[in-house]
């Protein structure tokens, strides 16, 4: 079964040959190599290159361990290229396996990374560099100072739902309540029964994740990080700090975690790109509150799985799918507050901060977005539409809602979209 990525392969097409290290970031398992080594490289076949003009390494595989050291890794690559004609591509997997080395002629010089390595390829005229890597810290946040401004990352996600129903296929509805139960990891996807996708997502965080974490990060307590795991799983859409997840945790499990522990753990799991932080924005004030903030899984089958496939709060599940969604189509996320007046016992009136789900940002295109699993009452609808009438601006206001089909405009301007038909229909934002 062959998953189309088009939206992230022809992102590596229009790239080629631009002069830069072209980094492949994403959660560990959710298509990057099949991206690189399957489907850029038969777009490479169909156009004329040659298998011999590829070179491709992984370096989570044991056979390429010694590729690890970034001097064999540059000693290799040279190797097969120089004195060489023609052009040739480069790919390399996991490439924050790699491990720094001391320089051999000045030994109490500045280690050896992979950096130095890519580098030097970059600078290679007839080889065009493509490596993939789970780990934003290494990545992410290193390609302007140690790339020097000639990295070029391509951010990769689980399935979206379009992704998914181009697979699955048939009622839509019923697809959309797969993908919220399993969610868009690529290889749960093609398990050919439920109890196999269970077992699969399952292992992934016991086998994969925390394992990974847990050694690149020389983790002295791995089970207060599986606490915090649990902890953001459960919590998917609520707002939430530090020091309530210690609280938390503190009163279920008698376990009392530091603020900095716990403040370093949730950066882990946010390297790893298994979760996304999105901080509180207050709209009219145009500035950002430090506390607290929402937490979203990067694919929700992951989330369901920690929790034991036993807390499915739809409305949860349909916000976390929302927001990962937004992401996907490059906007910038955050949880939006105004501000209403409000008569109290007393009757004075004093503020009150109202909340909209996601303020969507895309360069100077702004969306509101509310996130609605069914608006049956008045009470609720007023609840959804009230934040809206408080923006002061007139940025396009929509509500994402489970409980319609078609979309329509209500008296007010606000777009009434069904979840679906969000999901698959990319003009809604355009």
């Amino acid at each position: 079964m062959e998953i189309r990525r088009d939206l992230y392969l022809q992102k590596l097409i229009d790239r080629q040959w631009n002069g830069m290290v072209k980094i492949i970031t994403g959660i560990r398992r959710c298509g990057k190599s099949y991206l690189l080594r399957t489907l850029f490289k038969n777009y490479l076949l169909s156009q004329g290159v040659s298998e011999e003009q590829i070179i491709h390494l992984e370096l989570d595989q044991v056979k390429n361990i010694r590729y690890r050291n970034p001097l064999e890794l540059a000693s290799y690559v040279h190797g097969l290229i120089d004195s060489r004609p023609g052009r040739f591509y480069l790919f390399i997997d996991e490439i924050q396996m790699s491990e720094p080395v001391k320089n051999p002629y000045l030994p109490g010089a500045k280690k050896v990374t992979f950096y130095d390595a890519l580098n030097e390829f970059r600078e290679i005229p007839n080889l065009d560099v493509y490596v993939t890597g789970s780990n934003s810290k290494m990545l992410s946040s290193d390609i302007l100072t140690e790339f020097r401004g000639r990295g070029d990352e391509i951010r990769i996600h689980p399935l979206t739902f379009s992704e998914f129903y181009s697979v699955a296929g048939g009622d839509r509805e019923k697809a959309f309540e797969q993908y919220a139960f399993y969610g868009g990891m690529p290889l749960a996807v093609s398990q050919k029964d439920d109890a196999s996708r269970m077992a699969y997502l399952e292992s992934l965080f016991s086998e994969l994740y925390l394992k990974d974490i847990v050694e690149r990060k020389h983790i002295e307590h791995p089970e207060e990080l599986s606490q915090i795991l649990d902890l953001l799983c459960s919590s998917v859409g609520s707002l939430t700090n530090p020091s309530k997840i210690a609280n938390t945790i503190l009163s279920r499990k008698h376990v009392d975690i530091s603020a900095n522990t716990l403040k370093s753990y949730i950066e882990h799991l946010k390297d790893s790109f298994l979760f996304t932080e999105c901080r509180r924005y207050d709209v009219k004030g145009k500035a950002y509150f430090e506390y607290p903030m929402k937490y979203y899984c990067e694919d929700v089958g992951l989330r369901n799985a920690r929790t034991g496939f036993r807390q499915m709060e739809l409305n949860h599940i349909m916000e976390n799918i929302i927001c990962n969604e937004l992401r996907v189509r490059g906007f910038a996320v955050d949880v939006g507050i105004v501000y209403d007046r409000v008569r109290n016992k007393s009757g004075n009136h004093v503020p009150v901060q109202r909340e909209i789900d996601f303020v969507a940002s895309k360069g100077n295109r702004k969306f509101y977005i509310q996130s609605a699993f069914e608006m049956a009452t008045g009470a609720k609808q007023e609840s959804e539409l009230k934040p809206f009438a408080l923006t002061g601006d007139s940025f396009p206001k929509i509500i994402v809602r489970r409980d319609v089909g078609r979309r329509w405009y209500d008296e007010t301007g606000v777009l009434h979209v069904g979840l679906t038909d969000f999901l698959l229909d990319r003009s809604v934002l355009e």
